[in-house]
């Protein structure tokens, strides 16, 4: 097949258009930043974000290549099928749950990103240990939808999937590099409409194709292959619940979802934000649920495409861009194209944002140079985009199922981000005790259980574990498993460590994170501070003295209750 000079043409046109907005927008928040802090306006957009910007950029950001491209094939596959497309709806609950549940605490305390509770709570030791699940994440998710592109670009332009992931992969870094938020946002808008439109125009030409079966009668009559509505078998119902319940909650703790809400004008926006994402990412399935259904409904020897079929030459994973080139006219592909390249872009300029800001916001800033200054937080934010879509580069490379290396990037954060998160928003009293050991032993329980896209066999054999073509398969629902175990030892070391110091059972002095004085609640630790801050600036006593008289009754009354809970908290210690 000869290089598609026109879709190469439309799709130049396309990475230019992107790009203009994408500048443009970083011309609007250099305008916006004289008025806060400029780290935040790259972060959270200075929480003003027009409420309709912010809901198409947080739809925008679940609806990527890997989004568009995986729904496709998992329709497509003789061995899946409709049933097992759970990510519309799952991606659905998690925003709607999210909105309900996570959203008013997080933006109602002002955090920039979603580390800032977990380091409040715990500490910046382990705040550096659980920023490596999201951080893996972040890239993995990243690396997955560059590859997605590299594949379509591949089967419709015919250039190598590698020229592909360069080039996206510079686009969004410079854009993003230069605007933060606000031109991830814009560039989310035209982007989302792209997706939109193009994809429900190659519709209709598929569906019409002479090669194609009607897939009413596909849907439930096996014709070229297996019904495309599939079937899951009782044995396989642990895994199904595992994945579908993996989506729904695991896609909560991500500081791409937290990154919009937070950029919301208030908490009640946020919500509305959250819930409306939440639709419209499931009606944006749609459109690849379809062309998934015609790809199994197609006898592929009546087109150039030939026999053997997509899946029996290994090529499912390209299924959309297939069905996309040889299904659609050549203007029409085009366009289609175009709607992928949108798509990867959507996503990964919101990756990019979320590794790099939290790196410089929380690691940086927090831990490695607490008197870093505001442009030095916003130069390693930008040095940090540099490397982190470099790495996420180099691993599209080597990418084999966009579907498998989907899943994959959120394992971690599932099994070991999402238990802390909750613990630190709805648990009281948890500590950096059972933090760390909730950390480690759910990162072992996770690594025992194997991982056969990494050639990790397993250690721990869960019921129903089964060996299939030399692999292992889990039907057991593990991850969810580890989760919640994850969950259960956080919460249990922590009160036991907690219980044995108060009661002076391990002595004071091995209590190396002081987690008894952090059990005191947290209005009454800042009040402290604020008392001891106002004694060093008034060492005086006279001075002092006169200082207390314009505090008033009300700060007066804090500081009793204060000493009064103190003594009270000693007293039961």
């Amino acid at each position: 097949m000869a290089l598609n000079i026109p879709g190469l043409v439309a799709l130049i046109v396309f990475y230019a258009i992107t790009f203009a907005i994408g500048i443009w927008a970083s011309w609007k928040s250099k305008k916006d930043r004289k008025k806060g802090k400029p780290s935040e306006m790259i972060i959270v957009g200075g929480r003003n974000m027009n409420f309709f910007i912010g809901l198409f950029t947080a739809t925008a950001t679940w609806v990527g290549g890997v989004y568009i491209n995986g729904t496709a094939e998992t329709v497509y596959l003789p061995t899946r099928g409709l049933v097992w497309v759970q990510a519309p709806i799952g991606f659905a609950l998690s925003l709607v749950i999210g909105g309900l549940f996570f959203v008013n605490p997080m933006r109602s305390k002002n955090y920039v990103t979603m580390m800032d509770p977990l380091q409040e709570t715990y500490g910046n030791m382990i705040g550096s240990l659980l920023f490596i699940p999201p951080l893996i994440g972040d890239i993995f998710w990243f690396a997955a939808i560059l590859a997605s592109l590299g594949a379509t670009m591949r089967v419709i332009l015919d250039i190598g999937g590698y020229l592909a992931i360069i080039i996206s992969a510079c686009t969004v870094i410079l854009y993003t590099l230069l605007g933060g938020l606000y031109s991830v946002a814009y560039t989310d808008v035209i982007q989302l409409i792209f997706i939109m439109l193009s994809l429900w125009i190659c519709v209709p030409f598929a569906l019409l194709n002479s090669a194609t079966e009607n897939i009413y009668y596909t849907a439930a009559q096996e014709s070229y292959q297996a019904a495309w509505t599939g079937q899951v078998q009782t044995e396989y119902l642990g895994r199904w619940l595992d994945d579908f319940l993996y989506l729904v909650l695991g896609s909560i703790p991500w500081q791409i979802y937290f990154q919009r809400v937070l950029s919301a004008s208030s908490p009640r926006q946020a919500r509305l934000i959250s819930y409306l994402s939440g639709l419209g990412s499931f009606l944006m399935a749609i459109p690849s649920v379809l062309i998934g259904a015609v790809a199994a409904s197609t006898d592929w020897n009546q087109t150039s495409y030939g026999l053997p079929t997509p899946v029996e030459r290994g090529e499912s994973a390209m299924i959309l861009p297939l069905v996309l080139h040889y299904l659609c006219p050549t203007y029409i592909s085009i366009g289609g194209l175009g709607a992928i390249a949108a798509a990867v872009m959507s996503s990964a300029d919101s990756a990019l944002l979320s590794a790099s800001s939290m790196f410089a916001h929380n690691i940086y800033r927090k831990i490695l140079r607490k008197q870093a200054t505001e442009k030095e937080v916003v130069c390693i934010m930008r040095v940090s985009m540099v490397v982190f879509g470099a790495a996420a580069a180099g691993l599209a490379f080597y990418s084999h199922s966009i579907y498998d290396l989907w899943f994959l990037s959120g394992e971690l954060v599932y099994a070991l981000l999402f238990p802390q998160l909750f613990c630190v928003l709805f648990i009281p009293n948890t500590n950096t005790y059972g933090s760390a050991a909730g950390f480690f032993f759910g990162f072992l329980l996770r690594l025992l259980a194997g991982e056969p896209s990494l050639k990790i066999p397993p250690v721990i054999h869960y019921p129903g574990c089964s060996l299939v073509d030399g692999v292992y398969i889990q039907l057991f629902p593990f991850k969810t498993f580890t989760m919640l175990l994850t969950l259960g030892t956080i919460v249990a070391v922590s009160y036991l460590v907690a219980f044995l110091f108060k009661r002076n059972i391990l002595p004071h002095r091995w209590d190396v994170c002081s987690i008894i004085e952090e059990n005191i609640p947290v209005k009454w630790q800042s009040h402290l501070l604020r008392e001891r801050s106002d004694v060093e600036k008034n060492k005086s006593p006279t001075t002092f003295t006169t200082h207390k008289l314009y505090i008033g009754p009300t700060r007066l009354l804090k500081s009793i209750l204060y000493i009064s809970y103190t003594e009270f908290y000693r007293g039961m210690a």
